[in-house]
């Protein structure tokens, strides 16, 4: 009877608690995953998004839209970016996902952020890819992953080195045919625009981040594809 009755009032405490703070939890859950999509932005913004105070997040959240498209690049409306949950959505039939869009406007440049997400060496890795308004050039990268190897794989998301190399990639060759960014085991050419270099004794993760990559992006061409109609009826 003591236990039984221990456990139940452990039980109600442990469910009150998570009730109370699950709106907190919430709030910072939100905060954390913005700063890691700003984390893409690092080098056009010239900001260090790990170090940037909560009020600080919020302000430059400020100017980004937030929009969510499905797989034939069609803006579903009523639906924010980061109320899209990748990995819900990838347990859907493909013509029933969303994918979520961020696009931010810094002094008149758009950049696109686009969430990618794929399969590391242990567990699920994922990214955020910033495209600039040509869309063709990666602005910036950020990773997280689940459960990587400290030192190795981990590298993807702590190594400041390995993601500043994505500024300036590009996703498309100059036949204007879609070939994203690879990264390249044992070290890229420094005049190929579509590699970077691996992470020594992390192949898995690396060749799992590349997948990613590729297979993420193209997710997005049917949207990129709209946008470049807009950009042209524009001009004309």
């Amino acid at each position: 009877m003591f236990t039984v009755g221990m456990t139940s009032i452990v039980a109600l405490i442990l469910a009150g608690m998570f009730t109370f703070l699950k709106p907190v939890h919430d709030v910072n859950e939100a905060l954390y995953s913005k700063k890691q999509i700003l984390g893409a932005l690092n080098a056009p913004l010239g900001i260090d998004a790990n170090s940037l105070s909560n009020e600080k997040i919020a302000e430059y959240f400020e100017n980004v839209e937030q929009v969510a498209v499905n797989s034939k690049g069609e803006v579903v409306e009523g639906i924010k970016a980061e109320d899209v949950k990748m990995e819900k959505e990838e347990k859907k039939a493909m013509e029933d996902r969303n994918f979520p869009v961020f696009i931010m406007d810094n002094d008149g440049e758009k950049y696109y952020i686009l969430t990618v997400r794929g399969n590391g060496l242990w567990d699920k890795i994922w990214g955020w890819i910033a495209i600039e308004s040509d869309l063709n050039t990666v602005a910036g990268a950020a990773f997280g992953h689940k459960g990587e190897t400290p030192g190795l794989g981990a590298e993807i998301k702590d190594n400041a080195g390995f993601k500043k190399q994505f500024t300036g990639e590009k996703i498309y060759n100059d036949a204007g045919e879609y070939v994203s960014v690879a990264i390249v085991k044992g070290g890229t050419d420094p005049s190929n625009v579509h590699g970077v270099d691996g992470i020594s004794g992390a192949t898995v993760t690396c060749d799992g981040a590349s997948i990613m990559i590729y297979d993420g992006i193209k997710l997005y061409e049917p949207y990129l594809n709209t946008i470049k109609k807009q950009l042209g009826n524009n001009k004309l």
